[in-house]
């Protein structure tokens, strides 16, 4: 099983992203710095989100994360999946958690962006026996 961010979803950030860089074309100058800081963060998100596809997989070995730095695996053995559910600015966030119960320093936070799917249901995906 594997997860991703939507395609659609990614496409539409994208192409947000070369309206904003195109509209730099019609603006003041102040207006070109702020347009253009925006069509620069939105296509380095789409392009984020395209590169690191997919973003959470599975296999016989464990659980493998991939992210700028490169894949992260974590054996089934050693996987706690958790998760969280915060409040803030008056919204609700959940967020999967994947630790390597072996290593500290293996933590990997994952939002319902990130998973292109709702983090309970990845979780309980997760935490089923490996087939």
């Amino acid at each position: 099983m594997q997860w991703a961010p939507r395609t659609g979803e990614v496409v539409a950030t994208a192409a947000l992203g070369v309206g904003l860089a195109l509209a730099v074309l019609l603006v003041d100058p102040v207006g070109r710095l702020l347009v253009g800081a925006a069509a620069v963060l939105l296509l380095a998100l789409a392009a984020h989100d395209g590169l690191l596809r997919p973003r959470l997989s599975t296999g016989d070995d464990g659980v493998t994360v991939r992210g700028l730095s490169g894949p992260t695996t974590i054996p089934w053995a050693r996987l706690q999946v958790r998760v969280r559910s915060q409040r803030r600015w008056g919204v609700r966030a959940r967020t999967l958690e994947l630790e390597d119960r072996a290593d500290d320093a293996v933590l990997v936070v994952l939002g319902r962006r990130d998973l292109g799917a709702d983090p309970d249901v990845v979780a309980e995906a997760l935490q089923a026996p490996p087939s």
